[in-house]
């Protein structure tokens, strides 16, 4: 199907545009400080507002706690009928403070504990911090102020579906379909990651854009000093995302090292070496120096030994291991289920239970499987290869995307969960789907490029009507699964 390229550019930007409203939409919707840790992320927020990243497992701030307890619903950890006459109360912003008074004294006395968040890497919450100061120039208070904050994703979001755009456009220049396809999904996404202040909303965009990167210098015969410094600028920013995109980066220095064996192999190493100085400078100065704060500041390299203490967790015997019940079956068939559901859909609950629909979620899963299978049949195929580029960029998002599942995985068996809520010793699973999403693009790649496959037959115009029944779906399904949240009086609409 041939398009003309500013025909192309205006169809992605209105899908950069029904990405904006559909994120402003359900953020709005969303009451605030839901139970992923919305508050600690907040707090984060605001310290990281004043100057101030967290030099220990330091305790929620008077400030932000202040927000947290007036601004806060419960409807995310409890059930109506744990109320007077089966209903929540009015929100704590409409009634007097005389009243309200002694019930905001008791919950500010519950955030009294250490943010566990604290060890957290530091850009989004620096990135945060700065729109957070934004808002308040520009005349936001109260819960105003802080889904202003949460309004900040329409942008990362807006970013990303021009960054799927571009990455596809450089991988599949030829296929229209794949130009379009990954964006609209990434537009229509319906993660809750997305509609709350958290720091993984971040992720997406920063590797997205290290494997656009990755993929250019894969492809590049002799790489420019400038295509290093912004694949390590880029490696530099996911590190400086969130700990849990290790893998990813693990994945990229794996083919950065692959491609400085083919130089060696073809002689073009020398000419390559400012390239690869500078990427290696642009990604491990910002990396080494962040890890040098929290060895000073938290006692470890990662932080994370201060939060898993925090939450009572302990590592098990290396014996203890291997007897976890993801290597049966049943149990790796709950733990793939969970967390393939979640990365499409988040994990937000309401009334203390999921806010998903089993049957949704199923259909996501097995998709996600079909669709990924029929990309890996059409790359291990020999009969109609696809260009070398092309096949080492598909091959890459598939690695990325096993080495984040791998990595909940390791996550889920090195650890005695004890007595913590989630994950637990009765569902020891550690099925975040949200610390994958570094992974989106490389899977949605993945995902649309199987789409494709599956459809090739059927001709250009039923391919578009299957995809925009898909993408239709994706959209029914997330109104009708989030529908309970648009009548909370809780939320921006009542405001």
């Amino acid at each position: 199907m041939a398009q003309s390229e500013s025909s192309e550019q205006k169809w992605i930007w209105l899908l950069c545009l029904l990405a904006a409203v559909h994120v402003f939409i359900f953020s709005a919707a969303f009451p605030l400080i839901n139970n992923v840790d919305e508050q600690a992320h907040f707090d984060l927020v605001v310290k990281y507002s004043h100057g101030h990243p967290p030099r220990g497992m330091e305790p929620v701030s008077k400030e932000s706690m202040q927000y947290v307890v007036i601004y806060g619903s419960q409807e995310f950890i409890w059930p109506p009928e744990t109320f007077p006459d089966g209903k929540f109360p009015p929100p704590p912003w409409t009634q007097p403070l005389k009243k309200i008074a002694p019930i905001l004294q008791a919950r500010e006395a519950k955030w009294q504990s250490a943010n566990h968040e604290s060890p957290q890497q530091p850009l989004y919450y620096a990135l945060a911090g700065f729109w957070w100061d934004a808002g308040k120039c520009l005349g936001f208070e109260g819960g105003r102020l802080l889904y202003w904050l949460r309004f900040l994703n329409i942008l990362f979001v807006a970013a990303l579906v021009w960054l799927g755009y571009a990455t596809a456009k450089e991988i599949f220049p030829e296929n229209f379909f794949l130009r379009i396809g990954l964006p609209a999904l990434l537009a229509f996404m319906p993660q809750t990651a997305f509609y709350s202040i958290n720091n993984d909303v971040l992720s997406p965009l920063c590797f997205g854009a290290a494997f656009l990167c990755l993929v250019k210098l894969m492809r590049t015969e002799i790489p420019v000093a400038r295509l290093g410094i912004f694949t390590g600028l880029a490696l530099a920013a996911t590190f400086l995302t969130k700990i849990a995109n290790l893998p990813l980066l693990v994945v990229a220095i794996a083919a950065v090292l692959l491609k400085i064996l083919r130089l060696e192999k073809s002689g073009k190493l020398r000419a390559a070496l400012p390239s690869l100085v500078s990427l290696f400078f642009c990604a491990v100065l910002p990396m080494a120096a962040w890890i040098a704060w929290t060895k000073y500041n938290f006692g470890d390299f990662t932080g994370t030994t201060a939060k898993i203490q925090f939450l009572g967790w302990t590592l098990k015997p290396f014996a203890e291991w291997w007897h976890h019940p993801i290597f049966t079956p049943h149990g790796f068939w709950i733990f793939i289920r969970d967390l393939l559901a979640t990365f499409w859909r988040g994990e937000i609950l309401w009334h203390r239970q999921p806010l998903a629909s089993p049957t949704v979620d199923i259909i996501y899963v097995v998709l996600a499987f079909i669709l990924a299978g029929f990309a890996v049949v059409n790359l291990l195929s020999k009969s109609k290869p696809d260009i070398l580029s092309q096949r080492e960029a598909l091959w890459l998002g598939l690695a990325c995307f096993i080495a984040a599942i791998a990595f909940s995985g390791f996550l889920s068996i090195i650890y005695d969960f004890h007595d913590c809520f989630y994950p637990s010793r009765e569902h020891p699973y550690f099925t975040s789907g949200r610390l994958m999403l570094g992974a989106l693009i490389p899977f949605l790649l993945i995902f649309v490029h199987g789409i494709d496959r599956a459809l090739k037959k059927i001709g250009d115009t039923a391919k578009f009507l299957a995809f925009a029944a898909m993408i239709l779906f994706m959209l029914i399904s997330e109104i009708a699964t989030d529908w309970p949240v648009f009548s909370s009086q809780y939320n921006w609409f009542h405001m």
